[in-house]
């Protein structure tokens, strides 16, 4: 049996490394866990002694195969959670990635499948993440950008809100940006604002939020539709 601290570090190293593509550094960790860094190493040597992460000196870690299906479990347990909450409690989906956080160790193979059946076994969650299924396999995703790659005219569908934090949500929420909602870019400032046409009307969005935002073109969307 894995500590929920345990299972948080696993999870965080899989989300940091697929952001990144490259192994991780305690720094990254410590950062993204508001820990210590001397804590994070004790940590990482635990679970390089259950061969749940390969570690090299002055080069960060990595999930080895096993650490990767605990990481996936993990995923598929919080973000079933975060679908739950959304569709079956009326939860805001700004509010549930913290709550899920709390649910997620305690969540049996038996739950997450009861869970993922009552919601016709959902592919993403309200976030746009997708949910790794039964056997631990993540389902084949279209591909994506991220908003602050796009000009202005482009026409775009949100599919996905990146490595969200309770803060980012709802200052999304509070824009009516989330997943499915079509964006025009209106204005791309030099100092890193953009101007984006909701179905509410114009939001400003600073670099580090669009930096967040995965989607497709709409019109790929609309011709494939046609």
């Amino acid at each position: 049996m894995l500590s929920a601290v345990m299972e948080d570090y696993i999870k965080a190293i899989y989300v940091i490394q697929n952001e990144t593509g490259e192994r991780v550094s305690t720094s990254a960790l410590a950062e993204y866990l508001d820990v210590t860094p001397p804590t994070v190493s004790s940590m990482v040597k635990k679970l390089e002694e259950r061969g749940l992460v390969d570690r090299e000196e002055y080069k960060g870690v990595t999930l080895t195969e096993d650490g990767e299906l605990v990481a996936l479990e993990i995923l598929r347990h919080h973000r079933l959670l975060e679908s739950f909450l959304t569709e079956q409690l009326d939860y805001d989906w700004a509010d549930v990635h913290e709550e899920a956080d709390r649910l997620e160790h305690h969540v049996s193979d038996e739950l997450a499948r009861r869970i993922a059946e009552a919601l016709g076994n959902p592919g993403v969650d309200p976030h746009g993440d997708p949910i790794p299924d039964a056997d631990l396999r993540l389902p084949e995703g279209e591909e994506t950008t991220r908003l602050a790659e796009m000009a202005v005219g482009d026409r775009v569908l949100v599919k996905r809100i990146r490595h969200q934090g309770d803060e980012e949500l709802r200052y999304l929420a509070d824009a009516g940006i989330r997943p499915g909602v079509e964006l025009t870019v209106v204005d791309v400032a030099p100092f890193g604002m953009m101007t984006v046409e909701t179905p509410a009307g114009e939001q400003s969005l600073p670099d580090e939020i669009t930096r967040l935002i995965e989607i497709t073109s709409a019109e790929v969307e609309q011709d494939a539709s046609a």
